[in-house]
């Protein structure tokens, strides 16, 4: 119980200090540390996830960085992307799910070492803050079809896609850099919610040990909230940059076998891996139906 709430809070510190990104550490942290199954962490971490996300988007709102109406908009698409992305899982491998899992990670390292000006084009608080919110000038295909890719994902390897979030409300809607995070925030809570529904049933949850993990995650945010001010943002993202990097090659590396077309060939759909250990074997190679 004691690597069990040292290593939620981590997750929640992480996320605190960084404003973003830390919860991609949960999958892992439940797979290859804690001993469960893919399909069992990427459901409890949706419910890890979405409790963090809507703990900051309080933060946020409070400030009065929190766009609820695009909120809303974006997020209520999203979350039907994230449903399908669930319901969408018990035809694929949990292997397959590590293995994407792992170039996600790879993807949000490259976002978090970019400078800033790069990662979101041009936009700056200041030109932002003169753009139309709103999607005023967003066209509803293109948030039809964002919501619901940002979804999808989200729903089949359980991550807050908050790197895929946050430029999108800068640079198509038009959102403040600050409104654009804490917005984001909501939509991952929002979305997270539903994805962790369409779950349900489909995979064995712990209740008891997911409420005391969430609660130790989100005792970390807060805590991270607080020792932000004391720590170098640019240094700390690149740190954590490259542990994705790190991480995220090791896991797409040890279920590549996952993704070669013989191994798809072969695999049957199924619900959830039954047995639950750290070793890549496992990951990779999926039980066969009944």
């Amino acid at each position: 119980m004691t690597l069990t709430l040292t290593l939620a809070g981590l997750i929640g510190l992480s996320l605190g200090l960084l404003g973003g990104g830390g919860s991609i550490l949960t999958v892992p942290v439940l797979v290859y540390l804690l001993g469960f199954g893919a399909k069992e962490a990427i459901a409890m971490s949706l419910a890890v996830v979405g409790a963090t996300s809507l703990v900051g988007a309080v933060g946020h709102w409070r400030s009065g960085h929190v766009n609820v109406r695009v909120a809303l908009l974006f997020g209520s698409v999203a979350m039907v992307g994230t449903y399908l992305g669930a319901r969408l899982a018990v035809f694929v491998s949990g292997g397959v799910q590590l293995a994407l899992f792992g170039a996600v990670m790879l993807v949000a390292a490259v976002f978090m070492l970019r400078p800033e000006g790069e990662r979101y084009g041009s936009a700056s608080p200041e030109i932002s803050d003169a753009a139309p919110g709103a999607f005023g000038r967003l066209s509803p295909g293109l948030v039809v079809v964002e919501g619901l890719a940002v979804g999808v994902l989200t729903g089949l390897v359980g991550v807050g896609g908050g790197f895929l979030i946050v430029p999108a409300l800068v640079l198509l809607g038009g959102l403040p850099m600050k409104e654009a995070v804490g917005t984001s925030l909501l939509v991952i809570a929002m979305k997270s919610a539903t994805g962790f529904y369409g779950y349900l049933g489909q995979v064995p949850v712990d209740w008891g040990f997911m409420a005391t993990f969430t609660a130790a995650a989100v005792a970390g945010i807060l805590a991270g909230a607080y020792l932000v001010r004391f720590v170098s943002q640019t240094q700390l993202k690149r740190a954590f940059a490259a542990l994705l990097l790190v991480m995220g090659s090791t896991i797409l590396w040890q279920n590549r076998a996952a993704l070669l077309p013989a191994h798809s060939a072969e695999a049957a759909p199924l619900s959830y891996p039954e047995a639950s250990t750290s070793g890549p074997d496992h990951a990779s190679t999926p039980e066969p139906n009944p």
